[in-house]
């Protein structure tokens, strides 16, 4: 488990700073400035003890460094905490895309049951009502009274000026050739060739992404879905979430078994089952561990999945997903351009972290199969009927 503990305080230290890096100082920045507090504010939580920032710390790159998010008296969640860096950018939020704006990103946290736990939004204005100050700057933000839609309002503000772009790699793209090292220009041109990174790190197979590394859309990569009774979680989602309001999707996602099902929680598309976002690849050093359900430690461990092709009895792996035959120094390469993709404000965590996960690797590497990795690509299962 990588996780810090970092006190609120220091938390909206940093904060602060990310804000008064932020170009974004218009006519939003009373909104901005209310949403950063905002977002470090624990009474925002039904007992007082979570804010946005527990789940997305802005000193691990706006993320928890835990397998799966834990939310008020303790609750687990099903997902693992994405970053919110660069998130204004995304067409959809969460990893099974079921808001689309930060807005509804930012409140559903709020009345979750397992994370912040308010029975509704104007609860958590209520929550914070008594507060002077924060009636001052609601008015002074808005021009009205506190309420719900404004708090979430402020939230998303604040989390649009979370950009994060300055990395060795942008560097390197713009044209300073010594900006990363030789195995960071390797693990670039493999991410894009033998490596098949791009197929889903990319807009297409042909065009190479310097900007955001995802395709924006959801892919099956063999992560979690092998043991659970999928056609049983697929009736009991069709009859759970037959109303299909967000809220129950939300806790779906959240709170259940049926958060294996990913995407098919949204569309109730069987071929979305198990289908994840393709998350951005921006600071993914310090934003360990991986994957929606964070069941993998370092770097290495990504890779070794990929590598083998894993997920060979998921009927609804995706058609890219194929043994790579990666070499170990090839492996190493790739690590090595993910690294050069951290952002200056997280060079010396992403150092720190590299070496720790370097040295995980050294003793630890339980997704490696070098036989799979290097063997053919083995035939899909037919999936069952929905």
């Amino acid at each position: 488990m990588r996780f810090a503990l970092v006190t609120l305080a220091a938390i909206a230290s940093i904060a602060a700073a990310v804000i008064a890096a932020s170009p974004d100082r218009g006519p939003e920045s009373a909104k901005v400035e209310l949403g950063r507090k905002l977002f470090v504010e624990p009474l925002l939580s039904a007992d007082g003890s979570v804010s946005c920032a527990t789940c997305h710390n802005p000193a691990l790159a706006f993320t928890d460094g835990r397998p799966l998010s834990i939310g008020i008296h303790g609750r687990a969640g099903q997902r693992n905490a994405p970053t919110v860096l660069n998130a204004r950018f995304n067409k959809a939020q969460f990893w099974d895309g079921r808001a689309a704006t930060l807005e509804e990103q930012a409140g559903l946290p709020i009345t979750n049951p397992s994370e912040m736990g308010q029975a509704s939004l104007a609860a958590a204005v209520e929550a914070i009502a008594a507060i002077r100050h924060y009636r001052r700057e609601f008015f002074s933000a808005f021009g009205r009274e506190m309420n719900g839609a404004d708090l979430v309002h402020a939230i998303a503000a604040y989390e649009r000026t979370l950009v994060s772009f300055d990395s060795p790699f942008d560097r390197f793209a713009a044209g300073e050739a010594n900006a990363i090292d030789d195995a960071a220009k390797r693990g670039w041109e493999l991410f894009n060739t033998k490596a098949r990174c791009n197929l889903c790190h990319a807009p297409s197979e042909k065009q190479r992404d310097t900007t955001y590394f995802t395709d924006f859309d959801y892919h099956n990569i063999g992560i979690g879905i092998l043991a659970h009774d999928v056609a049983g979680a697929w009736r009991t989602a069709e009859r759970e979430l037959a109303a299909g309001t967000l809220d129950s999707v939300d806790r779906a996602a959240i709170e259940s078994e049926l958060s294996v099902l990913g995407r098919f929680l949204v569309t109730r598309k069987a071929a979305d089952t198990a289908a994840f976002k393709t998350p951005g690849l921006r600071n993914v050093l310090v934003t360990a561990p991986y994957f929606h359900d964070g069941s993998q430690a370092t770097l290495w461990d990504v890779i070794d999945h990929y590598n083998k092709g894993d997920g060979l009895k998921d009927a609804w792996l995706d058609e890219d997903i194929q043994p790579l035959a990666l070499t170990e120094s090839e492996i190493d390469d790739l690590v090595a351009f993910l690294a050069s993709l951290t952002s200056a404000q997280y060079r010396d965590l992403g150092k720190r972290e590299l070496a720790r996960q370097r040295a995980l690797a050294r003793t630890s590497r339980p997704q490696r199969d070098t036989a799979r990795a290097f063997g053919p690509k083995p035939a899909r299962p037919k999936p069952p009927a929905l």
